[in-house]
């Protein structure tokens, strides 16, 4: 059976916006006083998050990497200044992420980035629209998840 012509442009524009959201932000980040970050480093910066300190067992868990991975990665955002461990009180072998001041800054400025680009998606849309949205983007979501499993 052949694809519908909607479904059609719907993948190929699925397709164009994860190319371009990926190669604007690795742009404005090497336009920006961040450019010694690669875009992996700065979705390991927003991985951890602001406010919290989360362990790096659970930040590899949401990259979907290993922990030698983030380990390799965390060593060069402590010395690039953008990241702290710090040891649990209890147990020596808890490592805890934190931010720097210069990390929360990268934080800011890449929600700064992402809360544009969300705006401007969904303007013009009222609030059933914007809710059809969500709804299609928890389809899309549940399919990656389906797939993610038999990895």
């Amino acid at each position: 059976m052949a694809q519908r012509p909607i479904m059609k442009r719907i993948n190929t524009k699925l397709e164009k916006v994860y190319r371009d959201i990926l190669r604007i932000e690795e742009t404005e980040l090497q336009k920006s006083q961040f450019r010694d970050l690669s875009i992996t480093e700065m979705h390991t910066i927003d991985a951890i998050g602001l406010h919290q300190k989360p362990t790096s067992s659970a930040v590899a868990a949401r990259l979907h990497v290993t922990q030698g991975t983030l380990t390799v990665g965390i060593k060069q955002l402590v010395r690039k200044g953008y990241v702290d461990r710090e040891h649990a009180d209890d147990d020596k072998r808890i490592v805890n992420l934190l931010l720097t001041r210069k990390g929360r800054l990268m934080y800011r400025a890449h929600q700064a980035f992402h809360q544009q680009m969300v705006d401007r998606f969904v303007q013009g849309f009222n609030e059933d629209e914007i809710h059809l949205i969500e709804h299609a983007l928890d389809n899309l979501m549940a399919f990656i998840a389906e797939q993610d499993q038999h990895l």
